[in-house]
């Protein structure tokens, strides 16, 4: 996730590309006696590859001068999150690289048309590849590879691609799920909150995986959001958890980039089981630490890197997935129990083989109405965008909260 605040899922429908409050009625799963949603697929490994840029060769680093390679945060490197996992990322490269690479990055850069500069900025100080780590940074990434045809773009969550500009996420749903199933094991009243960012496929996505986890070991388990309307603001983020708290839930989970929800659930009395989104924050409240989805952006941002020096770089676009480790759970919290550990690693060996779908019907929307067929399991992409893993604006049952985040 970053993920996109202004989200064109019909777009990315046709495209065939990955992207990535107040309460609405709801019903109880239907008789609570969900023990998992048995199906099949094969784990999301899409790594579709155009031709060559036609700059390809020209743009190869030479092996005596360091490749340039640059990184666009939308916030600071010390979130505890989401731009902090990027950064280690970006560490990695130089880690696995050494002197053949020379890397910077820019932190809080606003979505919208003020990245323009700072891209441009990036491209005049020579770097030969750009990674933007917002969906809100697409359309100026966008005109820059038009513009500079010489210089490789990678984008985090979006569709749109050039051949010099590449798009880049993971299959976090599926670990959403495991962390789901951590949050119904550890909640007794079966009450989980969630505090959410932007009202956009990729959270709402995550908010229905979560659920549906969390109805495996808790079943007739709701998950109540909060929006917040932003990736990064802790005084926010921590006052929509309280918020939470304060409405009874006895497990709270969260898609933003910082612990602050942690915090929150830590003070609260008694303390409240918290799983947190893009790190291992275990060091933020160990004492209610669940698990979490993290990513493991370095070896792909290695990846790319060397291929830009090789100058083998493709454009394309890559879903990465618990099978090739580019997603996964963070270590377990000392208050997980051991039973509650063995049933999310076994699921999380189904989702790996293949033999286990979270999205696969039969689920109901909020009203109880069929969304997905018995034994239909929701695409990547489709034709009609809801009805796809990329499209996703609808809650299913069990969820509180609006998906249009008002």
């Amino acid at each position: 996730m970053k993920r996109p605040a202004l989200f064109a899922a019909s777009a990315m429908a046709l495209m065939g590309l990955s992207a990535c409050g107040g309460t609405a009625a709801t019903t109880s799963p239907s008789g609570c006696t969900t023990a998992g949603l048995g199906a099949s697929r094969a784990v999301a490994k899409a790594d579709p590859r155009s031709p060559a840029s036609p700059a390809t060769q020209r743009m190869a680093a030479s092996s005596a001068t360091p490749i340039k390679a640059a990184w666009i945060y939308v916030g600071p490197t010390t979130d505890g999150g989401w731009t902090t996992a990027h950064d280690n990322g970006r560490k990695y490269v130089e880690q696995q690289l050494g002197a053949n690479v020379k890397t910077t990055f820019k932190e809080n850069v606003p979505e919208g048309p003020q990245v323009s500069q700072v891209i441009e900025d990036l491209v005049r100080d020579g770097n030969k590849i750009i990674f933007a780590t917002s969906f809100g940074f697409q359309d100026a990434m966008d005109t820059a590879a038009k513009a500079h045809p010489n210089v490789y773009f990678e984008q985090a969550t979006g569709y749109k691609m050039e051949p010099n500009l590449a798009e880049y996420f993971g299959a976090a749903e599926d670990a959403d799920y495991l962390t789901g199933m951590a949050l119904g094991a550890a909640s007794k009243k079966g009450k989980i909150g969630f505090v959410a960012p932007f009202p956009i496929p990729e959270v709402i996505r995550e908010i229905n995986a979560v659920a549906l986890g969390a109805q495996t070991t808790h079943p007739c388990a709701t998950v109540q959001v909060v929006w917040t309307n932003t990736w990064f603001d802790p005084t926010k983020e921590k006052q929509a958890a309280q918020s939470l708290l304060q409405a009874g839930v006895d497990a709270i989970g969260q898609g933003q980039d910082s612990p602050a929800t942690g915090d929150a659930a830590k003070s609260a009395n008694p303390k409240v089981p918290w799983s947190g989104y893009d790190s291992d924050q275990t060091q933020y409240a160990p004492d209610i630490w669940q698990t979490a989805t993290v990513y493991n952006w370095g070896p792909y941002y290695a990846r790319r890197v060397q291929a830009a020096i090789d100058g083998t770089w493709k454009s394309g676009s890559y879903y990465g997935s618990l099978a090739d480790g580019f997603v996964d759970i963070a270590p377990f919290g000392k208050s997980v129990s051991a039973t509650a550990q063995s049933a999310i690693n076994a699921k999380k060996q189904a989702l790996i083989s293949g033999s286990f779908y979270e999205f696969t019907g039969p689920l109901k929307d909020q009203s109880g109405a069929i969304k997905v067929p018995t034994g239909t399991k929701l695409p990547l992409v489709a034709d009609n965008a809801s009805l796809s893993i990329l499209g996703m604006d609808w809650f299913v049952q069990g969820v509180i909260g609006n998906p249009k985040g008002a």
